[in-house]
């Protein structure tokens, strides 16, 4: 479960909770830049690094994304600190706009590979996940 709270348009904070690991931890996402014709949106955050790691490690990263301009296509490049690891990994992926209501995310999260389908209402999504390409699985946002 994620709690998360919009300081401003720009900075989020809040926690999200494991039941598995029966645990909680921070989370924090920073726009540094925003996307703009030349230059790509340029993110910093933190949550768990809880994919498939033991509980109680944090995960600090950085995010690169930018459309390709005339294309549905954003993929975006990261580099990630896991305290679990003891070093830095490597996510990327792409993210294509199937239409305004549905986007599919391919993403590496620099150990495993992930798809989601997700639909977008106001104020609320679902998302359809493919956890290591073997896994199944359901994610539901809501805004309130």
């Amino acid at each position: 479960m994620n709690f998360a709270y919009r300081v401003n348009p720009r900075l989020q904070v809040g926690a999200e909770y494991n039941a598995a690991a029966g645990e909680w931890s921070p989370t924090a996402n920073l726009i540094a830049l925003t996307e703009t014709e030349g230059r790509p949106l340029v993110t910093f955050g933190t949550s768990s690094d809880r994919i498939f790691s033991p509980a109680g490690n944090q995960a600090y990263f950085v995010t690169v994304a930018k459309k390709i301009p005339g294309t549905a296509f954003g993929p975006y490049v990261g580099a990630s600190y896991s305290e679990w690891e003891q070093t830095v990994i490597f996510p990327f992926g792409v993210n294509v706009a199937l239409a305004p209501e549905w986007d599919a995310l391919y993403l590496n999260d620099g150990r495993n590979s992930h798809a989601l389908l997700t639909y977008k209402g106001v104020g609320w999504n679902i998302t359809l996940m493919s956890v290591r390409l073997r896994r199944f699985g359901v994610s539901v946002g809501y805004a309130f």
